[in-house]
């Protein structure tokens, strides 16, 4: 009677040999794949020059923004010194006085005395008429200076010295002298123009 045993040794044999083998293989090392490096470079000179760019730009609109608030700030000075002067001018056109001028312009007049009725019918008062003698003074009165602040002028003559007396003679001297040769030249000019007709006369 055969039992299966020497197969199942058989079996085990090879099955351990495999093992054996198999227990025999050695790691390979891992190949590192080199990445290419031409994206990398181009994408952070990309990102280089797009933060410059950006930097620039932020730059210039802050100087915009700048210069637009300064000539805003300029604008808006102008506007409430314009708006003081307007306030000066109508607080001048509001001045009783001013008002009181301009309507005396126009030929109305200061109303006079009035006169009140009383209930029991009598009035009290004389009423006056309306007219240009009983105007009201709207300006005050001139006020005078004191002496002592408006003193009168003093005048001083000055005698003339001997230098200014001397200036004055030897100036008359020479007026004297230019009319005199200015009498020889034309004496001279006649002279001559006469000799020349008498020299015509006898060709």
């Amino acid at each position: 009677m055969s039992t299966p045993l020497p197969h199942s040794r058989v079996r085990v044999q090879r099955i351990a040999e495999a093992a054996v083998e198999r227990a025999r293989l050695t790691v390979v090392p891992r190949v590192r794949a080199r990445s290419p490096r031409v994206p990398f470079v181009t994408l952070v000179s990309l990102l280089l020059v797009g933060g410059v760019v950006g930097l620039l730009m932020f730059n210039t609109t802050m100087q915009q923004n700048a210069f637009a608030a300064t000539e805003l700030e300029q604008h808006a000075s102008d506007l409430t010194s314009r708006e003081q002067t307007l306030r000066m001018q109508l607080e001048v056109l509001r001045d009783p006085q001013v008002v009181a001028e301009k309507a005396r312009a126009l030929g109305m007049v200061d109303a006079g005395a009035p006169a009140f009725l009383k209930a029991d019918g009598s009035v009290e008062g004389v009423a006056v008429p309306a007219t240009v003698e009983n105007k009201v003074p709207i300006l005050p009165p001139a006020v005078k200076k004191p002496e002592a602040l408006d003193p009168k002028p003093i005048i001083v003559f000055e005698k003339p010295g001997k230098e200014q007396k001397a200036d004055a003679k030897t100036k008359k001297k020479s007026d004297t002298d230019r009319t005199s040769h200015r009498d020889g030249d034309r004496e001279r000019r006649m002279s001559g123009t006469r000799t020349n007709s008498g020299d015509r006369s006898t060709r």
